[in-house]
Order: structure tokens, then C-alpha cells, then sequence
């Protein structure tokens, strides 16, 4: 296991991060996972073993009791607080009420409350923005953020399901005000999704910023367990949680490649995916979930895989898709400009 700087800051968090949305089971998370506690003290005894350090949750996970279970798992197993780094979330709504969902001061304020008692814990590390709230102004949003920063409920502050120009725009509200701006984005990334190049990776690598990728099965598409052969079909999360949305037929051309990488290393098509994602510029700490001990266990050892710069290309080309405008546009006219200069979105010196 390597550890990596989150964002631009001290702190080092494991290249694999534990996911938590199968713990729980409330309501149309269900299809997710449903473990309860003993199976949740397995997973999270697990993990930590394997040398992983960060944990992710929200306070949208099955309403609250994924925060719980992972809270009592802690406790319940004795481990030092001070060795893990815990983020947590706020937006989804948490209630019927009016005023329970968004990013307004008050529900932040509300949520690390709530957040903080079912972890059982003073403070969480890193307090996450679960996506772009329409009609809190970002202004009221990073204030509210910096309130909870400043009472010591939380240490950093990061961002999910963002656009570029929404993370910029916070963070330079922030940067003008003397406050606490992002250091992570948390974001949708796949071999079978590979949106976040266009604007999410420059950005990230330019401002130094941590990504931290969900779902980089694909909801599970990329497990393996789906061919042309073999589609989804019966119990399958994909059939009763159709998401993250998968250009299906492009995926079985990937996964063809993966399951002939992955015989050529001896190990399951899911590793191949991870492998991927793990060797992706900007990449800190890749969030993997599970159901059970031996999926964590085999998710985990993605780390061991090294592939060649053959085998990199080729997932790359397969799963290339066409640049939208205006990145084939800069792409275009950088050429002249930087000729055959390794160029690299942070500064370099042009020798």
C-alpha cells in the first residue's frame, strides 16, 4: 500500500480508500448493500489490516446508518483515532423538512451535528460537498464550511460531482476571504468513464488538488462478472440500480481487452480496472466498496498490479473517447506552440 498526499497539504492517505455506501441497506440504497454490524466490523477490520488509513461516507448513506455502522465498527474494534483519516459528507437531503438538504450555513451547521454523533467522534478529517447546490449562493456555502472548520469539527474541506469552474469558483471565494478552500475533488472516474480528463484533471493538476475517484467498477460493470456473453441479468445491482449510467456495448469492447491483460497477470478482471485508475495522473486514493471480505481482499490487491506501458496504452486506446470543444481546440493549437516540448499542465521549465 503507498501513501499520498491529499491535495496540497501533510497529511498522507492510502492509495485505496474503504467506501462505506454498502453498509446499511435503507431504502433505495439497499441495492448498494445491506450490511449490518458484525459484517461492517469484518470489512472495516479488513481494511485496515491491508493498510488502508481512509475511510469515506456521507450522511445521505442509507440516511444516517452508514455513518452509525462505521462509527461503532471503530469503537468497537479499539483503534486509535488519530491513525485514520475520516470524511464524511453534506447536501443529500436528511429529512422532509424544507430546509433539510442543501448547502446552506444552517444545514452544514445541522449536518456535521448529526454527521458527528452517529461517528461517535469530535471531528471528521475531511468534510465533503456531495455535489453543487442551485440555490445557495457559493459565497454562503464556503463561509458556512469555514464555521466548522474554525469550531475544530473538521480539519479540510473537499468537493464532489463539481464542475471546474464551480471548484474554482469556491475555492477563489474562499481565497479572497481568507478561508479554507478544497483540497480534494471526489468524482465519478472509470476506464468505461472517462468525462473527468476534459476539465476535472487539468484543473486538479494545475490547482494541486486531490482526486479521489468513486465507482471505478462502474457500479460493478467492470467486475467481470459481465461479457456480451453474460449480461446483466437476475439479482444484479446494475438491473435494480442502473448507475453510474455505462455506454454498455463500448464497455464489453474494454472489458474484452481487461480479461485478456488480466490472464496474461493471473488476476481478476476488477484488478485490471483498478490498476488503471490507480495509474492515472492526479490520482490520490481510489474509492473501492464492498459486500464481503474476499471482494475487499481481491479489490485491495489492485496495488500489486504493474502494468506495462504496453498494456497502458492499450486500455487507453479502447477506451478513448473523442474530445469535446473546446479541448480538441486547445489540443489543436498547442501543437505549434509547444512543438515537441514535454508539456505538462503545471509550470515547467522549457529548456
Amino acid at each position: 500500500m503507498k501513501y499520498n498526499p491529499l491535495g496540497n497539504t501533510g497529511v498522507l492517505v492510502s492509495e485505496i480508500c474503504l467506501g462505506t455506501m454498502t453498509f446499511g441497506g435503507n431504502g433505495y440504497w439497499k441495492a448498494m448493500g445491506e450490511l449490518q454490524q458484525n459484517a461492517v466490523n469484518d470489512i472495516v477490520k479488513a481494511a485496515l489490516d491491508s493498510g488502508i488509513n481512509f475511510i469515506d461516507t456521507a450522511n445521505v448513506y442509507s440516511f444516517g446508518e452508514s455513518e452509525r455502522l462505521l462509527g461503532q465498527a471503530l469503537k468497537s474494534l479499539g483503534l486509535s483515532r488519530d491513525e485514520l483519516v475520516i470524511a464524511t459528507k453534506v447536501r443529500g437531503r436528511m429529512g422532509e423538512g424544507k430546509n433539510q438538504v442543501g448547502l446552506g450555513r444552517l444545514q452544514i451547521m445541522q449536518q456535521i451535528e448529526g454527521s458527528l454523533k452517529r461517528l461517535q467522534m469530535d471531528h471528521v478529517d475531511l468534510y465533503q460537498i456531495h455535489g453543487f447546490d442551485p440555490i445557495t449562493p457559493l459565497e454562503e456555502t464556503m463561509r458556512g464550511l469555514e464555521d466548522v472548520v474554525r469550531s475544530g469539527k473538521v480539519r479540510y474541506i473537499g468537493c464532489s460531482n463539481l464542475a471546474a469552474w464551480q471548484v474554482m469558483k469556491a475555492n477563489g471565494i474562499a481565497e479572497k476571504n481568507g478561508w479554507t478552500k478544497f483540497v480534494s475533488t471526489q468524482n465519478y472516474y472509470s476506464i468505461a468513464g472517462r468525462d473527468l480528463e476534459n476539465e476535472i484533471v487539468p484543473m486538479v493538476q494545475d490547482q494541486q488538488m486531490a482526486i479521489l475517484p468513486w465507482s471505478p467498477l462502474a457500479g460493478g460493470f467492470l467486475s467481470g462478472k459481465y461479457t456480451r456473453d453474460n449480461k446483466p441479468e437476475g439479482d444484479s445491482r446494475r438491473l435494480a440500480f442502473d448507475f453510474p449510467p455505462v455506454n454498455q456495448e463500448r464497455a464489453y469492447d474494454i472489458i474484452e481487452v481487461m480479461q485478456s491483460i488480466a490472464e496474461a497477470h493471473g488476476v481478476s478482471v476488477a484488478r485490471i480496472a483498478l490498476a488503471w485508475v490507480l495509474a492515472k495522473p492526479g490520482v490520490t486514493s481510489v474509492i473501492i466498496g464492498a459486500k464481503n471480505t474476499d471482494q475487499l481482499a481481491d479489490n485491495i490487491k489492485a496495488v500489486e498490479v504493474s502494468l506495462t506501458t504496453e498494456q497502458l496504452n492499450q486500455l487507453d486506446e479502447i477506451s478513448a473517447t473523442t474530445k469535446p470543444y473546446p479541448q480538441w481546440m486547445i489540443q489543436r493549437q498547442s501543437s505549434d506552440r509547444l512543438g515537441a516540448y514535454n508539456f505538462s499542465p503545471s509550470p515547467t521549465v522549457v529548456k
